[in-house]
Parts: C-alpha cells; structure tokens; sequence
C-alpha cells in the first residue's frame, strides 16, 4: 500500500476518533448520572415502583423523580412552616453527635459553595507550588481564620490546589496573598484546563496577568 495512502487511513481514524470519544464519554458520564439519580426510586415500594406497574425499565424516570424532589423539597422550605420544619430536624440531628459534625461541616461547605455571596472557588489563583521556580493553579477558598492569619505579618489567603485529571481532589493551604496572581478567567474555565491537564487552555480576558507571572 503506498504511503500515501497510509497517511490518508491514519487521519481518517483520528478524525473518527475525535468525533466518537467525546461522544462516547458524555454519553457514559450522562448514563452514570441517571443511573445514579435512578437510585431514588429505591425508596418507592415495591409494588408502585415504574419497573413493576409497566413491566419494563425506563431509564430517567427515577432522575425525573429526583429533580422533583428537590424542587418540592425547595418549595416548602421557603416559607414560614418549611423552615420551622427544617430546623427542627437540624435539631434532631444536632443531638446525635458523629452524624452532627459529618451534617452541619457538609451543610456549611454546600452553603457557601452555592450561595451567592462571599468569594469562595470564585477566583481563580497562580500559586508557588510544589517549589519556588513552578506555578500551579488553585482557587481562593477563602480568608484564614484569625488564629492562622496572626501568626504572619502579610495578609493571607486560604487556597485549594486541585490535582489533575480529577480536581475534587488536591491540598489546602494558606498562602501570602502577595505570593498569589489572580487570573482573569472564570472557575468553568480553569477546571476544564485541570481536567484536560492543560490540553484545552482557556481563554484570558486579561493575558498580562499571566504574563507577569512568567516574568517574575
């Protein structure tokens, strides 16, 4: 076969391969997550659960449950009742002691993660790590408590370091804020960038900051 003709195969399978594998993962991630969402129907009886009444598994139905779930769930809490409600079963849990700190340090996280005020993974950070001569990037998650922050004459910040390919994993550090550069790019961007590791670079509202952090 000529060589030609080689080189024409090989780029007709990469080109097949690029426009199958990010196909084939969103559909094996998005099959995961329903999967995962269709445990809820799980806490249905038997006797009314889809696969039982139709004869036949229907995949979603319990993920179409789940979003249900929640929204309701929001909907009563929103008044009056739903939070006297709500905090009467934080009160039941507050007396249990190992399911106390497990509930209220996760609930403290979820609440600052999606809330809309504070600062916290809403910026995006260069930072010296693992030595002096490297950059690494993190997000802010937060100001050091005072017993931290009197201990340094500098003003300080609390960042998370993800690792790559998976972010949800990573280190925790304080830095000297003056040690940090912040970038002009958003959180979505940046996880893409870890999860890529590094392959797909994001787009820089601001490219001097990078750039002053390669001239340092």
């Amino acid at each position: 076969m000529p060589a030609i003709d080689r080189r024409l195969l090989k780029r007709y399978f990469i080109t097949g391969l690029l426009i199958w594998v990010p196909l084939a993962i969103t559909a094996w991630v998005l099959s995961l997550i329903v999967r995962t969402m269709d445990q809820s129907l799980l806490l249905l009886p038997e006797a009314i659960r889809p696969e039982n009444l139709l004869g036949i598994y229907i995949p979603g139905i319990g993920a179409v449950l789940t979003l249900l779930v929640v929204f309701l769930t929001g909907l009563v809490t929103a008044n009056i009742i739903g939070q006297k409600l709500v905090r009467f079963w934080e009160g039941v849990l507050a007396r249990i002691p190992v399911v106390k700190s497990i509930y209220y340090s996760v609930k403290q996280v979820s609440d600052t993660l999606f809330s809309g005020n504070g600062e916290a993974f809403r910026k995006v950070l260069l930072v010296r790590y693992p030595h002096p001569e490297a950059w690494s990037v993190a997000f802010q998650s937060g100001s050091p408590p005072q017993e931290v922050a009197q201990h340094s004459d500098d003003e300080m910040v609390s960042v998370f370091i993800p690792t790559a390919p998976s972010p949800v994993n990573g280190f925790f550090f304080f830095v000297r804020k003056s040690d940090t550069v912040e970038l002009d790019i958003s959180v979505d961007d940046a996880l893409k960038y870890i999860v890529s590791m590094g392959v797909v670079v994001p787009v820089l509202r601001n490219a001097n900051l990078v750039g002053r952090a390669q001239n340092e």
